[in-house]
């Protein structure tokens, strides 16, 4: 323990010292800054507008807006050590390339965040006025109580002169006075961090607020239309997916068990007919039946595989891909390590894109050898099926791809496929955790 954290308090102590030292110097020129902004500011806006209706004020206000932005940008490149994150630089009304030179002119006095510039030109120094007398009262505090030891003898002291101890009871000999003065030094010191800090933020919150809010709205609302967006397509992309594996189930179960239950039913109505005529004929028709019974069997498991596999629900899904491995009929390279069990929904979106990818690698590359990977990485799950067939894949719309694109958009994935002619496939799905 000792040796882990003795470390850190140096560390510590050094990012304290560079904050205070950030804050004490934002406060400091925040103030002179905030006196000339209010100047300029004032002082070029009411001209402007006092001399408008003559024509003379609106260069003047097209110059007074641009001070204020000017003065806008300064604080928004001072904002970020205080802040302690990036600030991002707004959207500023800009007008078309064949406007004339008049309506480019006009175009900064239609832009809200030019009007919210200036309005923090004009009353910056409200906070930084009050921030800057918080702050140089406190490093007075704290520099005049620990130094007074050293230089108060020197201070006259004539029979009408009594300094601040005096004044509040204490004792006037000069042991007194150097504790009394120390006291406050410490007091200053102990609460100097936490002053400045906060006299900081006052000001560095109040330029955020006219300088940066709207931007910052506008990026939330994007953020927020991007999401709904994202949100709809894996939907859609849901939707899609359980339609088009509702439609290959229908067409499996007619093609495949429904014919033979078909001709179960009519086998077992010949063997009821031969009973009575044809004992061994009758005999070899319940055999048939029996084999045709066998194999619709395995045919529903082979199609509850695709459902819901057993063996992924049980025992995971190294284990599922190892018996999908198993069943291929192209010799798989399978490298799927062993970690704990998954989000239902990822384990069968993995499940399925390894088991499609390898159901068309046997029916349509040609390829010798498909290599399977799986592995767990930062940001979710990788899965890679890559084979050295004749490729020519496609995620386009009318392929075999789109249904299993649209399975891993809607877990929230990315699948991407590449295949050029003669040269293999490689098949990527990235799945979020």
């Amino acid at each position: 323990m000792t040796t882990t954290s003795a470390p850190l308090a140096p560390a510590r102590a050094n990012g304290i010292l560079r904050k205070l030292g950030n804050d004490t110097l934002y406060v400091l020129v925040g103030f002179p800054l905030g006196i000339l902004a209010v100047v300029l500011c004032m002082t070029l806006f009411w001209l402007g507008v006092g001399t408008a209706i003559i024509w003379i004020g609106l260069p003047i206000l097209i110059a007074a807006m641009g001070v204020a932005r000017g003065l806008a940008t300064l604080e928004r490149a001072r904002l970020r050590p205080v802040l302690d994150q990036p600030v991002q630089h707004p959207y500023y009304k800009k007008s078309r390339p064949e406007a004339g030179i008049f309506r480019k002119l006009l175009t900064p006095l239609t832009d809200g965040q030019v009007w919210l510039d200036m309005l923090h030109g004009m009353f910056r120094f409200i906070p930084s006025t009050i921030s800057f007398a918080f702050v140089v009262t406190w490093w007075s505090g704290v520099l005049n109580g620990l130094t007074w030891g050293l230089w108060g003898w020197a201070l006259p002291n004539g029979p009408d002169d009594q300094d601040l101890p005096e004044l509040l009871g204490f004792d006037g000999s000069y042991g007194t006075k150097v504790a009394f003065y120390l006291a406050t030094g410490v007091f200053f010191a102990g609460t100097l961090y936490w002053v400045v800090r906060g006299a900081a933020l006052l000001e560095a919150y109040f330029a955020r607020a006219l300088l940066c809010g709207v931007n910052d709205l506008r990026q939330q609302v994007v953020q927020a239309n991007a999401a709904r967006e994202v949100a709809q397509e894996q939907k859609a992309a849901a939707v899609s997916a359980e339609a088009t594996a509702l439609r290959r189930l229908e067409r499996d179960i007619h093609d495949g068990p429904q014919q033979r239950l078909v001709r179960l039913a009519m086998d077992l109505g010949r063997a009821e007919q031969q009973f009575a005529t044809d004992p061994e004929a009758a005999r070899a028709t319940v055999a048939e039946a029996l084999t045709q019974t066998r194999e619709t069997l395995d045919e529903l498991r082979a199609l509850s595989r695709g459902i819901a596999p057993p063996i992924l629900v049980d025992r995971g899904l190294q284990a599922a891909l190892t018996a999908l491995a198993g069943r291929c009929t192209v010799p798989v390279d399978l490298d799927a390590p062993q970690f704990e069990r998954l989000d239902p929904a990822v384990e069968s979106t993995a499940y399925f894109v390894v088991a499609e990818a390898l159901t068309n690698v046997a029916k349509h590359s040609y390829a010798s050898e498909v290599r399977v990977s799986v592995q767990r990485i930062a940001t979710g799950l990788l899965v890679t099926v890559s084979d050295d067939g004749n490729g020519g894949a496609s995620l386009a719309k009318g392929h075999g791809l789109a249904g299993l694109d649209d399975r891993v958009r809607a877990a929230g994935g990315v699948l991407s496929v590449e295949s050029p002619v003669g040269q293999g496939t490689v098949l990527t799905a990235a799945l979020p955790l």
